[in-house]
């Protein structure tokens, strides 16, 4: 998803926000007044919930938002607005109707485990004159966004005719609208672009048992058609995101840990929506939610994520592949660049690694030793005949790449052209720069532009060159 990094989309949310209230604290004893728990607080805190979840991931993944919303004249009224203002985001068309209580969701917390939660909020529909503003607002500001997200939670301020009003004005301006639905009755939503129903959601909206593949594809199909959508789609909790086009897909996700999936439906909404607008399509628009929401699970309470962990997060679940872990020279100096954010230690070096041996294994270990993360240039067909001769490589640049890849000791790999890597080092800047012991008393390519520089000597007797002549000699 580094494709992904630097993207700045601009998006308009538009739906119920509200107020999560953590109390956090232990237990260690049962009240004498009553059979309940006594729980000491020692922290206590406010983040966006609903609607405001949504925002709060998309800023987290860098897009620029807008937030469209009724609140109450209270007190919650005025949290949301200096928790909007805290991520900077305006709050020039939230309005405050006159005796509505904003949504605020108390929940105490004793020792990662949520005891209770209580509840604070109106949710009669907002009034016509409310109503008569987000229509308004929205007529005269659709164009400057990449995508609408309807964040709906069924506290009244999205209606049934708003929200059909609210599509058809997207529609027309040929805008995708995107909404987490609620309640059995989808038709309130019909001609979005796409809906993010759960499966017990979308089972009570169709009426049918979701229990296999058929059943699903029978769900999607009539979530689709019936309500006039350009892409069916349902959530599948951890087994990932069911897409059908000609066909069922199913794009599973793969949790680390499971700690809390309260708002994980707000992260698919905020991460799909800020995909579609980087133009992704709608298969790598659901790779990059599924991730995202992998990521947020792992955490307590309602979390975002940032494209940096989801990058991280990906590196980490998919280490097995050894694909993943091969990049560009412009996706390796965006990576080298957030690890040095992070205060990561990095160390290059490069080489043909034709054949690998043990004497490789051994070099890479000790390299990697000098810092935290091991990024290595691979000579590439090319550059191993210029150096080497016509003969050589002895295996492709691909089949290299993919077994260095490989190694745990290696974090990422990229091919280079050149006889040197020169542009490579400086693309990286690494602060170590590792070569064998063969250099010794030699001018290095790229040292010139490193903190320190390392010789590892060769164990002897291991050597490509060797390898092949022996086998040659065998042959």
């Amino acid at each position: 998803m580094i494709s992904l990094m630097k993207k700045s989309p601009k998006l308009l949310v538009i739906g119920d926000i509200m107020i999560d209230h953590y109390l956090w604290g232990s237990c260690s004893r049962i009240s004498p007044e009553a059979p309940v728990q006594i729980v000491n607080i020692d922290q206590e805190s406010l983040v966006l919930g609903g609607a405001g979840n949504v925002i709060k991931n998309l800023k987290s993944l860098g897009a620029q938002v807008d937030v469209l919303s009724v609140i109450g004249d209270c007190k919650i009224g005025n949290e949301v607005k200096e928790l909007l203002n805290s991520i900077n985001v305006s709050t020039k068309f939230l309005l405050s109707q006159k005796n509505r209580t904003t949504s605020k969701k108390t929940r105490i917390i004793a020792t990662h485990q949520q005891v209770i939660r209580y509840d604070q909020e109106t949710i009669a529909e907002i009034d016509t004159k409310s109503q008569n503003f987000i229509l308004k607002t929205f007529k005269e500001n659709i164009l400057k966004y990449d995508a609408i997200l309807l964040s709906d939670y069924g506290k009244g301020v999205l209606p049934k005719n708003l929200t059909q009003s609210l599509i058809k004005i997207a529609n027309e301006a040929g805008k995708k609208i995107l909404a987490d639905p609620k309640g059995l009755d989808f038709s309130k939503y019909k001609g979005a672009y796409l809906l993010t129903p759960n499966k017990k959601e979308a089972s009570e909206a169709t009426k049918i048992n979701i229990k296999d593949h058929e059943s699903l594809t029978q769900a999607i199909k009539i979530i689709k058609s019936k309500y006039k959508l350009d892409i069916g789609l349902i959530t599948l909790s951890e087994e990932g995101v069911a897409i059908y086009d000609s066909q069922l897909h199913i794009h599973p996700t793969t949790a680390r840990e499971v700690y809390d999936v309260t708002g994980a439906g707000d992260t698919i909404l905020a991460a799909l929506g800020f995909a579609l607008a980087c133009q992704l399509n709608i298969h790598k628009a659901i790779e990059f939610a599924n991730l995202a929401a992998g990521v947020v699970i792992g955490k307590i309470g309602s979390a975002s994520t940032s494209i940096n962990e989801i990058i991280e997060y990906e590196s980490t679940i998919n280490k097995s592949s050894s694909h993943k872990n091969i990049k560009t020279i412009d996706e390796i100096s965006l990576i080298s660049e957030q690890l040095k954010l992070k205060g990561k230690k990095i160390v290059f070096t490069n080489g043909c690694f034709d054949l690998l041996h043990a004497g490789h294994i051994k070099y890479l270990e000790k390299a990697k030793s000098f810092g935290d993360i091991l990024i290595l240039g691979l000579n590439s067909d090319k550059s191993v005949k210029a150096l080497k001769g016509i003969n050589r490589p002895i295996n492709d640049q691909n089949d290299r790449a993919v077994t260095i890849a490989a190694l745990k000791m290696v974090d990422y790999v990229v091919i280079f052209n050149e006889n040197t890597p020169y542009k490579l080092i400086k693309a990286i800047a690494p602060f170590t720069l590792v070569k064998g012991g063969d250099y010794k008393n030699q001018k290095v390519s790229g040292q010139d532009l490193v903190e320190e520089f390392k010789l590892v000597e060769f164990i002897k007797g291991k050597s490509s060159t060797q390898t092949i002549q022996k086998i040659q000699q065998e042959i």
